[in-house]
């Protein structure tokens, strides 16, 4: 088996390094100047895909084949936070070098009414408590609460619809308290100032987060909190959008763009997150628009990641010809990538 060699620069250090990958005899230098320790895609749905009315469930097919196409890009790390649980548990309790590892968080646990219909099976308030058991028993080290939603009808969420908490705030504080009880970290989709709600009662992440302000990030960072903003699914342009509709998606953004670079004052782990329509480079590319610096934005997608997920880069590495400091697009096209000690691509 062949040895690889880099010997370049690691990011987002910015160290010189000669970092070898593989127990071979035979050293071969891998291709690129500028290395990252394995990119971290943590706001993943590797069993979802876009459907006419939402995002739709998938299976183990699906599944492979966008792990395929994350380690290319490459991403060693995917934090699954909701979907088809039947696979994403089974990709967690079964890691293997060839693919990603996958930290899952199960089914998305959402009352009736509070999600897409296609991409969930809805869990009452009084069976919240037995349904995060049932995802920690099976495997899962995270748990995803929908904290807020649109009013769903019969074709999924009503646009313009006023967006309300999905479960009362003693329910979702016995959630946090048994998730932690167990070793386990609760994740919350919410766009809402819901969010300050949340935060109080203890969750660890933030999904979204359009309306977090400054007093959240104070609090959220004083814990060692995350956020994941997603900002491909908040701020990208959506197809047949109203002019009313580019008007708010642009006012998220400038809003966005102002509260972002407090997170890192405030020491939340911002995070990067590809959800159902992104990937990790073009996440990256986002966050710079949005007020981060690139060695804060790498950081996001890889280091800070590891970090906060209890995870090192050891034994991943992904390649680049140009600084992305200097040029980010190179992030979309690496040179080499190494996923657990061996050269994929």
């Amino acid at each position: 088996m062949t040895t690889w060699v880099f010997e370049g620069t690691v990011l987002p250090s910015g160290d010189a390094a000669r970092v070898t990958f593989g127990p071979g005899e035979i050293g071969e230098v891998l291709p690129g100047r500028y290395g990252v320790p394995g990119l971290v895609d943590s706001h993943c749905h590797l069993t979802m895909a876009p459907g006419a009315n939402g995002p739709v469930l998938r299976g183990a097919d699906f599944a492979a084949e966008r792990l395929g196409e994350l380690a290319g890009a490459g991403v060693s790390v995917v934090r699954d936070v909701g979907g088809n649980r039947e696979v994403t548990l089974e990709l967690a309790r079964t890691p293997d070098d060839s693919r990603p590892l996958v930290l899952a968080a199960g089914r998305f646990l959402a009352p009736k009414g509070c999600y897409f219909p296609q991409a969930y099976e809805p869990v009452a308030p009084e069976d919240l408590l037995a349904a995060v058991e049932a995802e920690i028993a099976d495997g899962a080290t995270w748990l995803k609460l929908v904290g807020d939603f649109p009013e769903v009808g019969p074709d999924g969420p009503i646009r313009g619809s006023k967006v309300s908490p999905t479960y009362g705030p003693d329910v979702v504080e016995a959630m946090v308290e048994l998730a932690h009880s167990r070793d386990a970290r609760v994740a919350a989709h919410v766009n809402t100032e819901h969010v300050s709600d949340l935060i109080h009662v203890g969750i660890d992440s933030v999904e979204h987060g359009t309306a977090l302000t400054e007093r959240d990030l104070e609090t959220l960072g004083a814990r060692g909190g995350a956020w994941t903003p997603t900002l491909c699914a908040s701020v990208s342009p959506s197809p047949n959008e109203t002019p009313e509709q580019t008007a708010r998606r642009r006012a998220r953004s400038e809003y966005l763009a102002s509260i972002l670079p407090l997170a890192n004052r405030y020491g939340v782990r911002v995070l990067t997150g590809s959800d159902v329509v992104g990937t990790v480079a073009g996440e990256i590319d986002l966050l710079v628009k949005h007020g981060l610096s690139v060695e804060q934005a790498l950081t996001a997608a890889s280091t800070g990641a590891q970090d906060f997920l209890g995870l090192t880069g050891a034994g991943n590495l992904v390649t680049y010809d140009a600084d992305p400091r200097e040029h980010p697009e190179v992030l979309a096209t690496p040179a080499a990538v190494v996923l657990n000690n061996r050269r994929i691509s």
